[in-house]
């Protein structure tokens, strides 16, 4: 399962250092920064871990962990109903 966390602070060297070793964990299987979005995606086993315990293990590694990202966009509003015609 793939999630999606947005940063605020940029990591520093310990902070990588600390989640090359939160790649170790069973489970956690892959971390893909980007740092444009200052993004990083975590390839996670869920039957072990929820998202929450994965952003848990990213804070604790001090990533400074702002927000869940949707990796799916939410779909448009409906278009506005057009107004009713006046009868003739």
């Amino acid at each position: 399962m793939d999630i999606v966390f947005r940063y605020g602070a940029q990591p520093n060297e310990a902070v990588l250092t600390a989640l090359s070793g939160a790649r170790e964990v069973y489970g956690i299987r892959r971390l893909q920064f980007d740092r444009e979005k200052q993004t990083v995606l975590v390839e996670y086993d869920a039957t072990r871990f929820s998202g929450a315990v994965v952003a848990n293990l990213m804070r604790r590694a001090g990533l400074d962990v702002v927000e869940e990202v949707a990796l799916i966009p939410p779909p448009p509003p409906p278009p506005p109903a057009a107004p009713p015609t006046p009868p003739a």
